[in-house]
């Protein structure tokens, strides 16, 4: 028997986890009446605000076109509206409606079952992961595979290995608040880009810090 290496492995794992977080979202979309594109509009709505189409897109990793027609199906369900774009009245911007938060509201988290499995983890379990998809998903988005994401490591308020406490090493100084790698945000609302050199530098001190 080959024994495959471990990327192999895990890249088999996320694939698997992958799947079954599709098929749950497509099902608890479905149950809505939504498409699985436009319970993330929603969802991504909800988490940030309103947003212009084109950003929207972007965002999320669909065509504009494949936005245009979720939108207008949401628009058409009373789930969102589009107002004209307080920073530029040429523009238009997509917000969702209450009805719209609501339904955010209740397809958001992950599926039970997975949710279950989540707690399971004892704190430094689940650090260590949320550590691990960090930098897998940081080396993604700097090789421009996937769009940027809004997480910690990014982050012009993240203090990564400041304070003594090893179970709170890390210091967020948007809120001012310590905290350790389990509190790792990978899609934060208050997050705002660190500039290229400030980035570089803070990714070296959380990776050669552990």
């Amino acid at each position: 028997m080959q024994i495959d290496d471990s990327s192999t492995q895990i890249a088999s794992a996320l694939s698997r986890l992958s799947l079954f977080l599709r098929s749950a979202g497509w099902q608890a979309a479905h149950a809505r009446g939504l498409t699985p594109t436009q319970a993330e509009i929603l969802a991504h709505l909800a988490r940030r605000g309103p947003s212009r189409p084109g950003a929207l897109a972007a965002a999320l990793g669909v065509t504009p076109a494949t936005l245009s027609d979720a939108a207008a199906a949401l628009v058409a369900k009373g789930l969102a509206v589009r107002d004209r774009d307080p920073a530029d009245a040429r523009a238009v911007h997509l917000r969702p409606t209450q009805a719209g938060k609501a339904a955010a509201e209740a397809l958001s988290g992950p599926p039970e079952a997975l949710d279950a499995a989540l707690h399971g983890l004892a704190p430094a379990e689940a650090g260590a992961l949320l550590r691990s998809l960090t930098g897998i998903i940081r080396t993604l988005q700097e090789a421009r595979a996937i769009p940027v994401q809004r997480m910690c490591a990014t982050c012009r308020h993240f203090r990564p290995h400041v304070h003594a406490d090893a179970t709170r090493p890390h210091h967020c100084a948007f809120v001012d608040a310590a905290f350790g790698d389990a509190g790792l945000r990978v899609d934060c609302g208050d997050h705002e880009e660190a500039e290229g050199r400030e980035r570089a530098r803070l990714w070296a001190r959380f990776r050669d810090a552990a």
